[in-house]
């Protein structure tokens, strides 16, 4: 890749932050876009992110985009980055700010408005209320939600004095969740308000917020009589999300998830970045 580099933008979502770039013309061009992700999301060597978000055609939506973890993983769905990747589509023209954009886990709807973005989640699936495990010789109780992505969720008394690295770390590669692992989520109902914390697969520690996660927790909270739609979830990052849904007999549908964007910069990611 020349000088030049590849235009991109960085925008957060409730402390996710993200790489986003107009693939449609083929900007990365024929580069291993897995290495590509990994190197340009470390924060030490080259820009930082907690993940990379290609937005390219689709036949069947406004656009599609090609996500990568941290660690240069796909993942079929990211509620945070999805609200990132809309309203940069939006602002680019890409998109309406009523739109459609097509991901593994299927095709997603959008409404943006200025920075506040209102993302219609996937339908969940795989919901076991109260499930044990052992790790290290520990019992632990969970429940477990797909929400695009699987996520193991364990309510808490104090949720300040939970090990999110080590327990997180432990259960996200725990056998009962083989092959594909999970994401691991500590949540605390609080004054109304659900807190949650989160070890993410693919980044691989705690971040300050996890839209998937945030949607997991909440419709578990509802599962367990805890809170009733719309429920507002308090991020590591401080931030407020709402989760919005319709309880369906035994299950869940119309989910969403809102929250505000911030973004961050526009710039050129150069050759130097990503080959080291």
């Amino acid at each position: 890749m020349k000088r030049r580099g590849i235009l991109f933008s960085k925008l957060n979502g409730s402390g996710n932050d993200f790489l986003l770039i107009d693939n449609r013309e083929g900007a990365v061009g024929d580069i291993d876009r897995s290495a590509f992700a990994a190197k340009v999301c470390d924060r030490s060597r080259s820009i930082g992110a907690d993940g990379v978000i290609l937005l390219e055609r689709s036949p069947r939506a406004d656009f599609r985009w090609d996500f990568y973890n941290a660690d240069g993983s796909r993942a079929e769905m990211c509620g945070n980055g999805g609200r990132c990747a809309a309203r940069y589509a939006a602002a680019r023209r890409i998109a309406g700010p009523e739109m459609a954009f097509e991901t593994a886990a299927g095709i997603i709807h959008a409404s943006v408005a200025g920075r506040r973005v209102k993302l219609q989640m996937t339908t969940p699936k795989g919901l076991a209320v109260d499930r044990s495990l052992t790790l290290a010789g520990r019992k632990y109780t969970y429940s477990f939600l797909d929400t695009g992505v699987p996520h193991a969720v364990l309510f808490v008394d104090d949720i300040g004095a939970v090990d999110v690295a080590g327990v997180g770390r432990g259960i996200r590669r725990h056998k009962a969740f083989a092959p594909r692992g999970t994401n691991v989520d500590f949540a605390q109902r609080r004054d109304g308000v659900l807190w949650v914390r989160t070890y993410e697969r693919g980044v691989e520690g705690e971040t300050l917020a996890c839209g998937t996660g945030a949607v997991a927790g909440a419709i578990l909270a509802a599962a367990r009589g805890l809170l009733a739609p719309p429920i507002p979830v308090r991020t590591s990052g401080g931030e407020m999300l709402s989760v919005h849904f319709r309880t369906e007999g035994k299950g869940f549908g119309e989910v969403y998830l809102e929250g505000d964007t911030s973004w961050s910069c526009d710039g050129r990611i150069l050759e130097e970045a990503y080959r080291y």
